[in-house]
């Protein structure tokens, strides 16, 4: 293993997807939620395909077994990918970013409630902690009475699509999890793009928007960005252990703070400050206390010292 160059790769790939959760704010200024899912879906494929064919690793991309399994996991996809995006166009980028991570959190759940996965004491704790944190964040937008004000209603629909959004994700996270005992990584990438392109195609009649060149080569750039950080992500994990790198996805919280201030001219309020704390410092718990079971397990497949 490398682990500088995991690391790397992973920063790298934080720093892609929150470019390209700026750009999706800025374009969800004007454009309809389908056709920048089909943008960043279609040319998510493009660097996909090149890479894995330079790798000659395209048939593995294509060839599947569980055809159901991919469609199923695209369609929970497609759901978490609306949501994001119509959370992305309501919402300051920091606001968002920092909701999002509530997804890690409720996937420890569900991995209890579906895959029957054991989740001990310290990691209920942890989720319901980590909770209350999202509760804190959230707490500025879930004003009931400002529901019947335009200017509140927006960002309250975009608050609670993006704690559904981190729902819809951490269902795609044990979707992919039960398809890797059988699929490629790169099969997984592949046909969650061509699902995800596919549906947001269909919302064409629904009133798409002509683009200039340069609002095309935004919206292109969305996919093409995020197909990257997909791909750097996958990479990264080949050089160092997922519990390494894995919380290095927090920096994303210091990318959508300079991002969302430079782009949009947004600072976070104290209570995504406070709430984003709470998020990540269960989230690191977690991540802490995985990596301790893990030594533990390893010690005891290793079996005592030989001088014992």
């Amino acid at each position: 293993m490398n682990l500088a160059t995991g690391i790397s790769l992973k920063l790298a790939s934080v720093l892609l997807f929150a470019m390209m959760s700026a750009l999706i704010r800025l374009a969800g200024q004007k454009f309809p939620l389908g056709e920048i899912v089909f943008f960043r879906s279609a040319f998510a494929i493009l660097p996909v395909v090149l890479i894995y064919a330079w790798r000659r690793e395209l048939a593995a991309a294509v060839i599947t077994r569980r055809p159901l399994g991919h469609l199923a996991r695209g369609s929970q996809g497609i759901l978490g990918m609306f949501l994001n995006f119509a959370a992305l166009a309501r919402l300051p980028l920091m606001d968002a970013t920092a909701i999002s991570f509530a997804s890690p959190l409720i996937t420890v759940a569900m991995a209890a409630l579906i895959l029957k996965e054991r989740v001990r004491i310290y990691r209920w704790s942890a989720v319901s902690v980590g909770f209350a944190g999202v509760i804190v964040m959230l707490w500025p937008y879930l004003d009931v009475w400002g529901m019947f004000y335009v200017g509140s209603t927006e960002r309250t629909i975009g608050a609670l699509c993006a704690l559904a959004g981190a729902i819809s994700n951490a269902g795609t996270v044990i979707q992919t999890r039960r398809l890797t005992d059988t699929e490629t990584t790169s099969s997984i990438v592949f046909y969650f793009s061509l699902i995800c392109a596919v549906a947001g195609l269909c919302t064409l009649p629904f009133g798409w928007l002509a683009t200039t060149p340069a609002e095309f080569l935004m919206l292109a750039m969305i996919g093409i960005i995020g197909g990257l950080s997909h791909i750097l992500l996958t990479e990264s994990y080949r050089y160092a252990p997922a519990s390494l790198v894995a919380p290095f996805d927090y920096t994303a919280m210091l990318w959508a703070f300079v991002l969302g201030y430079v782009m949009f001219g947004e600072l976070p309020t104290l209570f995504v400050y406070f709430g984003a704390a709470i998020v990540v410092a269960c989230g690191l718990f977690v991540l802490w206390r995985e990596r301790q079971l893990g030594v533990k397990r390893s010690r005891v497949l290793e079996g005592p010292p030989a001088s014992e």
